[in-house]
């Protein structure tokens, strides 16, 4: 590759002066038994009582917020899609199929690879069109954390510790003060999920981007033992799924939020409708890393399966973890839905399905959980951290809603 060294080796000194290779890692707890199951009734009831306390609970489909989408869009306009902005989830769920022919295996959120007694869980992602918004907020400080969060997630949902992440940074010309940016985001994420930045790419290719523009990806590796994969092979009918919730778009469906954003007329630095904090702000606030709290909860037991809510929101994503024959049912009004995503569908007049399956509509993870271990979760053994029941299992396949 042909890159500047002295621009790189000036870099290298700021990366080296952010790392600390000898992070502490997660420990453990302690599994308490003894709950009694509850009904489906009951289950409604802890959901209504729990989120009465975390505020209101803000519903994407009710009719107020249909007719609210009909006043503020206008009856002239059409409701925007993802695959309207460009992407086409079909087309992506259809090369994963067919790639899983030629590598069977393939489709899982993080890839295993035996080691011993142990498995080796690896994944890569990127940021996706964030990064457009990054450029033009000029806000690169976080947009690390994302590019961190994208991979370390995907690797917790088997119940892996992360162990180290590598990044890839790509631009036409390269800025040491903006990479330095970038790399603190980076260094903070790997902080947050515990793990070593252990090295990384860094590429200049001029003509390929453009001036002042970037590009990103990374690659997290984890492990757990054998006998303690989080596979979702034995979830059955019952079992509960607790949502952790997200600090709002977090790093998909920015191709749709963009066009969003270019229908409403509204500036970035404005301010998001009915809040204190800007468009630009809201949008690019970061990636939740949820592995400290996941494998927190992992440790308590009654963990059966676990489902990253990145691209194709519930849609996709929950099902992924099914054995076949099951699917879910979520409670719409069980979370406090952020107001980014009340924005979003009512500037862009999107559906409530389209927003399910475009967006985490304000939960990031979700564990599906034995009724004992839900009872627990729920009473407050987290913390100060918000859960939310916001579903069970049933028979059938797909996810549905009441």
């Amino acid at each position: 590759m042909n890159t500047s060294c002295k621009a790189h080796t000036e870099l290298f000194g700021h990366i080296s002066n952010l790392c600390n290779s000898n992070l502490p890692k997660i420990h453990g707890g302690s599994y308490t038994k003894g709950f009694s199951p509850l009904s489906s009734k009951h289950w409604k009831k802890v959901v209504k009582n729990r989120t009465s306390k975390n505020g209101v609970v803000l519903s994407i489909s009710s009719s107020s917020t249909r007719n609210l989408v009909e006043t503020m869009a206008g009856d002239k306009d059409e409701g925007l899609t993802y695959k309207d902005a460009g992407v086409d989830i079909d087309a992506g769920s259809e090369l994963v199929r067919r790639i899983s022919k030629m590598a069977p295996g393939i489709g899982g959120f993080g890839g295993l690879f035996p080691l011993g007694d142990s498995y080796l869980v690896a994944g890569t992602d990127g940021v996706g069109t964030k990064l457009k918004l990054a450029f033009d907020t000029g806000i690169h400080d976080t947009i690390g954390i994302d590019l961190v969060a994208m991979s370390v997630n995907d690797i917790v949902t088997s119940g892996a510790m992360p162990l180290f992440f590598l990044d890839y940074f790509a631009t036409s010309r390269l800025d040491v003060d903006l990479a330095e940016k970038v790399i603190k985001g980076i260094v903070n994420g790997c902080q947050q999920s515990d793990c070593t930045l252990l090295g990384g790419e860094t590429a200049e290719m001029p003509d390929f981007y453009a001036e002042g523009e970037y590009d990103l990806s990374g690659f997290a590796v984890g492990i757990v033992k054998k006998d303690s994969v989080i596979d979702g092979k034995n979830i059955d009918v019952g079992d509960v799924l607790i949502g952790l919730p997200s600090s709002g778009v977090h790093s998909n469906g920015f191709s749709l939020v963009r066009r969003v954003l270019e229908r409403s007329g509204l500036s970035l630095k404005e301010n998001l409708p009915g809040s204190s904090v800007t468009l630009g702000e809201s949008l690019m606030a970061p990636t939740v890393i949820y592995v400290k709290q996941v494998l927190d909860i992992i440790s308590r037991g009654g963990v059966k399966g676990i489902a990253h809510i990145t691209g194709g929101g519930f849609t996709d994503n929950i099902p992924r973890v099914f054995p076949k024959g099951l699917g879910a049912v979520i409670f719409k009004d069980s979370w406090v839905v952020p107001p980014v995503f009340k924005w979003i569908q009512r500037a862009g007049r999107i559906e409530d399905v389209e927003m399910r399956r475009t967006f985490n509509m304000g939960i990031g993870m979700v564990l599906v959980v034995n009724k004992e271990a839900a009872l627990r979760i729920l009473g407050g053994g987290q913390g100060t951290e918000s859960v939310y029941c916001i579903g069970e299992v049933v028979k059938g396949e797909g996810v549905s809603y009441q």
